[in-house]
């Protein structure tokens, strides 16, 4: 079967398709009110009001959640080296590190989607570092 119409049909489907719409929309419906349209060009809109405020404060906290896992992940390696833990314990937590210190210069840069993920994968392999202690 190859899911071709004949093309007979599909221009007696498009016409009633067209005439069927034509007669369920109301000439007298309202339309969107021109002054909502203006005020949205102008940039006046009440959604936008806090845009950048709200960009500046992500940054900040994918910046700082970045730095303070980095400190964590740099003294639980250095606690894990000076004990009689694996070698890939401190490795994993540096590594942990290493990638949240990636994560706080993307996101003081404002790449927050990119840092935040980046988090959450520096965790996870500090996690493992932890698991295999």
């Amino acid at each position: 079967m190859s899911g071709r119409t004949d093309s007979d049909t599909q221009d007696g489907i498009r016409t009633d398709a067209i005439e069927a719409h034509d007669t369920d929309t109301p000439d007298d419906m309202p339309g969107p009110d021109p002054a909502d349209a203006d005020a949205d060009a102008d940039g006046d809109s009440g959604e936008d009001e806090y845009a950048g405020e709200d960009a500046r404060q992500a940054r900040w906290t994918a910046a700082g959640t970045g730095a303070l896992l980095t400190l964590a992940g740099l003294a639980a390696a250095l606690l894990r080296l000076t004990g009689p833990a694996p070698a890939l314990v401190p490795a994993a937590y540096a590594l942990g590190a290493a990638v949240c210190a990636l994560a706080a210069l993307l996101g003081s840069r404002g790449r927050t989607r990119r840092a935040l993920w980046l988090l959450i994968a520096g965790v996870m392999v500090m996690a493992v570092g932890d698991q295999l202690d």
